[in-house]
């Protein structure tokens, strides 16, 4: 028969599980610290969290107490598999009085001498996090109080697997960026560059990127990209079609050529991802370049003594549009003297009340035939991009006067 408590018993076990100290804990000690605390009042021998992991639609085991092995060994089960996985399939709280192999996947459960176990879902709004078990090495009802109050410790867990989720997100998007964004632009002979990338999402990372690379045959490529989305899979896919373009760019003498490529790659291997890319090759004299723009806002051009505007060049369709690819067009343009040539993202024009071309007018209007920095400066400052609601990114190239 399940045990029944008396008020001063259920007092004690909520204000063990709402302590307010527990919040001033990282979230590892805070899982940890809950789990103590939850055997403790429940007087059982085991209990675990394991942590939904999205992509794989698995559970992983991310902490426990009298089942360390359990996340030493990395374990994980498949969501509707086993007693963990079942639970999360059904978001219902699941009660083993008496366990079976045919109960479990883990056979580390029954190696232990787990009788009885008590599990429960672990959601935040919507969306579930993860599982919640404790476990009796002796026979054992678990009684609805009993469920009530491991309820209550997987909502305190919630929110710290929420958080911890999300700072890994981060510190992952944060690596992956630093090594795809280049840390120093090149020092190139009768150019001078400068660039910025400021991220739109609390993640710090995005889909937008910029490259600059010299070739072989002493042409020098300038990239600026934007994949469709926020955070760590955009960086992901944007990583990727980098990677791919650099690659291209070494076989191909020609700008639409490399996105032709990249866009049959992009097809094939990111089907789902809208990619947006501007590829320009500027001759090894400097004095001209060749762009081609994958469905990329066309850069802008300012040139000594005249107003700057945008490029007289040709936009074919994105990235992965259609069925197959097709073939894209290069325009070439003519770089005097101190010219400069200003490639950038839509997040530093387009704004959710107003028609882009208001943006677009305005950075034309910003933009001058000045040094590479000082064109980056001015028009960050011009579009207000503190907090952008998009990502930015923004790359200027400017001749040599």
């Amino acid at each position: 028969m399940p045990r029944r408590i008396n008020d001063d018993e259920r007092l004690r076990r909520l204000e063990a599980v709402t302590d307010a100290t527990l919040s001033r804990l990282d979230v590892s000690d805070l899982l940890d610290e809950l789990l103590d605390r939850v055997r403790d009042l429940l007087d059982v021998d085991t209990a675990a969290i394991l942590l939904l992991d999205e992509h794989a639609r698995q559970l992983v085991a991310t902490a426990a107490k009298g089942l360390e092995e359990e996340v030493r060994e990395g374990f994980r089960v498949a969501v509707g598999q086993g007693f963990a996985g079942r639970i999360a399939a059904t978001r219902r709280p699941v009660r083993l009085p008496d366990v079976t192999e045919g109960d479990v996947v883990n056979p580390l459960l029954l190696e232990k001498g787990i009788r009885s176990l008590l599990g429960v879902p672990i959601v935040a709004g919507a969306d579930l996090i993860g599982v919640l078990h404790i476990g009796s090495l002796s026979p054992r009802d678990f009684s609805d109080d009993d469920v009530a109050l491991l309820e209550l410790v997987a909502d305190r867990a919630g929110l710290a697997g929420r958080i911890r989720s999300a700072k890994l997100e981060q510190q992952a998007a944060l690596a992956l960026q630093r090594s795809l964004l280049p840390a120093r632009l090149p020092e190139v002979p009768g150019v001078e560059l400068a660039a910025r990338y400021v991220p739109g999402h609390a993640a710090g990372v995005g889909g937008d990127w910029y490259d600059v690379f010299l070739l072989p045959s002493g042409w020098l490529g300038v990239v600026i990209g934007d994949v469709s989305g926020h955070g760590l899979a955009s960086a992901v896919v944007m990583g990727r079609i980098r990677s791919a373009l650099r690659a291209y760019a070494l076989i191909c003498d020609d700008p639409a050529q490399a996105l032709t490529l990249l866009d049959r790659k992009v097809q094939h291997f990111e089907a789902g991802s809208l990619t947006t890319a501007l590829y320009v090759m500027v001759s090894p004299s400097r004095d001209r370049v060749v762009l081609s723009s994958a469905g990329h806002l066309r850069p802008v051009v300012a040139v000594p003594g005249r107003p700057a505007m945008l490029a007289d060049c040709v936009v074919d369709p994105p990235l992965g549009v259609g069925r197959q690819a097709r073939s894209r067009r290069s325009s070439a343009l003519a770089l005097v003297p101190g010219a400069v040539l200003l490639c950038y993202t839509d997040g530093l024009v387009e704004r959710r009340d107003q028609v882009i071309d208001i943006g677009l007018d305005r950075l034309t209007a910003a933009v001058r035939a000045a040094p590479a920095e000082e064109v980056c400066v001015t028009v960050m400052a011009d579009a207000g991009v503190d907090q952008p609601a998009d990502d930015v990114a923004v790359l200027a190239l400017r001749r040599h006067p």
